[in-house]
């Protein structure tokens, strides 16, 4: 078996459209065009005018404005605003102009309610061929009340599914959709192509993966800082974080619950107040730089570069993301050390080993197999990770004027940045699918390590 395997279907049905439209009768196979027929004629009136009533509506947006939506597509306009000298007023006037970005969401989004649409349809098939087995057969055919009191007993999965479904698509998957279809535009300041612009193919991802480019010699650079940054901000955190767990839990420390209460204070402050102070203090004249000069440790007249060099400013935000990091990580391991059973320890210094090898054979193994979707998850979310950056150095510091982004922005703050002060709104697009991509890439292998997907027989 390979990684595309089928799954059984736990729970086989003969009610499915390939049977409605081979085995069904007439009017099961006339509800394909008058949705609802089938269940109006076998009895389920209701259900099936509400089939029907949703066929008219959609019917009805599409001859008003879906098929427009949907053509407007092919151009994203092509009328542009006109600036008119108005004799009476004496002033200029100006004409309404297409607005592509309207055109591309309300065509994204006739077409999404199109596909809805056809899920709608294929279960109004599939309900009409039901009702049509069951009366045949001799069986009772639920009425529109009985089908409603199937909500709070078998069905009570749709009741509850439904409302988080329907949010995920409006407010997820149209969203998504239009950012990728805004990636092959040239929706941007650039040429002022910002009410106005048309689609471009890959120009935009052949132009961020250039090299000899601005943008693709930023690209490539940022992208290696992005993955710079997650690695030592994931695996930092969680090497320090086992340490004080090792140190706390050992049985020769005294006050524990004190030791854990000094680490775990910070979590108590909001990390965006601590990432703000800690900004503030190392600035050049910030309080550790004033300190250090009136301790004699450097000249009155100099400051330590701590957001001003591009080395400095990388080290300093990783240390400081440990700051505010390692207390999380401690707590976690702590419970993950209180659960190692004592029967492994006492049976291994029966066999003399020592405490190294207690380490390597019993506590990290354990450690690493209840934490590696943690730490899969860590790395990805390190690699989203707006906050820290954002707030401590705002992607400082900016070497390059040609550049669009400092050398500690990761691909999340550059998105940002090219979006809302430089509006490349279709690279920012671009920029977003890879940044999806690699979550994407995370998301799956944090599955595929997870306990429930080794259950369910996957590799």
């Amino acid at each position: 078996m390979g990684l595309l395997k089928k799954r059984v279907n736990e729970f086989p049905t003969p009610y499915t459209c390939t049977n409605a439209i081979k085995e069904g009768g007439l009017s099961t196979k006339l509800s394909m065009i008058l949705m609802g027929f089938g269940n109006i004629v076998n009895g389920q009136v209701i259900k099936g005018l509400i089939y029907l009533l949703i066929e008219i509506a959609y019917l009805v947006f599409m001859f008003v404005n879906g098929i427009g939506f949907i053509a407007g597509l092919r151009t994203l306009g092509s009328v542009e605003q006109q600036e008119v000298w108005d004799e009476a007023k004496q002033i200029y006037t100006y004409t309404k102009g297409d607005q592509s970005i309207l055109i591309l969401l309300y065509g994204v989004a006739a077409i999404l309610i199109t596909v809805l649409m056809i899920v709608i349809w294929r279960g109004t098939l599939k309900s009409a061929y039901k009702a049509e087995c069951l009366r045949k057969e001799g069986k009772h055919v639920n009425n529109f009340v009985e089908d409603l009191k199937t909500l709070l007993n078998e069905n009570l999965y749709r009741l509850f599914m439904t409302p988080p479904t329907a949010f995920v698509f409006i407010f997820t998957i149209l969203p998504l959709v239009f950012m990728i279809c805004m990636a092959f535009t040239n929706y941007s300041r650039i040429d002022n192509h910002l009410m106005l612009f048309d689609w471009v193919g890959l120009d935009n991802f052949k132009t961020l993966f250039d090299s000899k480019s601005i943008l693709g010699s930023t690209f490539w650079s940022v992208l290696a800082w992005t993955v710079i940054w997650a690695f030592f901000a994931t695996f930092s955190n969680y090497i320090f974080g086992m340490i004080l767990s090792l140190l706390i839990n050992r049985k020769g420390t005294r006050a524990k619950g004190f030791w854990r209460f000094c680490f775990v204070l910070s979590c108590a402050v909001p990390m965006f107040v601590s990432l703000l102070i800690m900004r503030t203090m190392l600035q050049p004249e910030g309080a550790v730089n004033v300190l250090l000069r009136n301790l004699g440790l450097i000249a009155s007249d100099k400051s330590l570069p701590f957001f001003t060099n591009p080395t400095w400013a990388r080290v300093t935000v990783i240390i400081i993301n440990i700051w505010v990091g390692v207390p999380y990580t401690l707590l976690q391991l702590t419970g993950v050390l209180q659960n190692i059973p004592e029967d492994l320890y006492e049976a291994a210094r029966v066999d003399g080993a020592n405490a190294i090898q207690t380490f390597t054979k019993i506590t990290l193994p354990y450690m690493l197999y209840v934490t590696t979707p943690y730490l899969i998850v860590t790395f990805t979310g390190n690699i989203n990770n707006f906050n820290v950056i954002y707030l401590l150095s705002g992607g400082d510091p900016v070497t390059d004027l040609s550049s669009t982004a400092g050398k500690t922005d990761l691909l999340v703050t550059w998105l940002y940045k090219l979006t809302i002060d430089k509006q490349y709104y279709n690279i920012g697009a671009v920029i977003g699918i890879m940044t999806f991509v690699i979550l994407a890439i995370g998301a799956l292998f944090t599955y595929r390590n997870s306990k429930s997907y080794k259950e369910e027989g996957g590799f």
